[in-house]
């Protein structure tokens, strides 16, 4: 059934009114119960973390295997489905190359073997999230410590996310994800069709002083710490070798940096 905008509009506010805090308990992966984030809950670290970012060391992903370990990571604790087909795949982390990674970076001088290498691709939980100013429902929102998230009951499937993301690092499910998932695991919400979703930084992880899985299963790869702290990893790198970011001509202000420099890149 087709509806109008205003019509659209008056739903959506309807459906904000009645989403006030707390967490929703929803059905999960064969009737089992999960209980899935709320837009409203503070992180219990919100008041020491006060801008988490990842620096991506490209040196460290030399093979197939690089890239496979981490996706995996995510995808076996996440619930991520595998349809085996690239029309309804659900990506929250992935490999892509140069021309799609920094498709805006041209720089003809720059070494030919770089733009050759794949990169790991995931959200940027920007500092200025558009997907956040789009969403009418705030299903999407900006944690305080500048992780962006989703609240998958909120999300009312109108996409206006996807098509404010610059990034492409959001999915959307046209069909039932939940028979296409390899390992289920019962601690975290499954989605149904018309539900958008994204990397969620691993809050779930974060607030019990984990490191997210695509971190931990990176073998350095990745570096995720409180850009603000002077003292963490990712701020002495940041601050004293060669980063770059996707689409910094935005104004999104990416959380994700790439180090290009250090090893060879061969």
């Amino acid at each position: 059934m087709s509806i109008n905008r205003r019509q659209f509009l008056r739903r959506a506010g309807a459906l904000t009114a009645l989403g006030l805090g707390g967490s929703f308990v929803i059905t999960g992966f064969k009737g089992k119960k999960v209980v899935a984030a709320s837009a409203y809950e503070a992180p219990k670290n919100a008041e020491t973390i006060k801008h988490w970012a990842m620096v991506v060391d490209v040196s460290k992903f030399k093979s197939e295997d690089d890239f496979t370990r981490v996706i995996q990571a995510c995808d076996s604790i996440h619930n991520i489905p595998d349809f085996g087909n690239t029309k309804d795949e659900i990506k929250w982390i992935w490999k892509d190359d140069y021309e799609h990674t920094f498709a805006d970076s041209v720089n003809e001088y720059m070494d030919e073997n770089f733009k050759k290498l794949p990169f790991v691709i995931t959200c940027n939980h920007c500092e200025n999230p558009p997907c956040v100013r789009a969403c009418p429902t705030g299903a999407t929102f900006k944690r305080p410590d500048g992780i962006v998230t989703m609240d998958f009951h909120r999300c009312i499937g109108c996409r206006f996310c996807m098509g404010a993301c610059p990034f492409g690092a959001r999915s959307f499910n046209f069909r039932d994800p939940r028979p296409f998932i390899k390992t289920f695991n019962p601690d975290f919400p499954t989605r149904t069709p018309g539900v958008v979703e994204k990397c969620l930084g691993c809050y779930e992880r974060l607030e019990k002083g984990l490191q997210p899985a695509c971190v931990e299963a990176s073998n350095g790869g990745l570096i995720f710490g409180d850009l603000d702290d002077p003292n963490s990893e990712v701020r002495k790198i940041v601050s004293t070798q060669f980063t770059i970011r996707r689409k910094t001509e935005l104004g999104t202000q990416p959380s994700v940096y790439y180090l290009v420099g250090g090893e060879e890149h061969a």
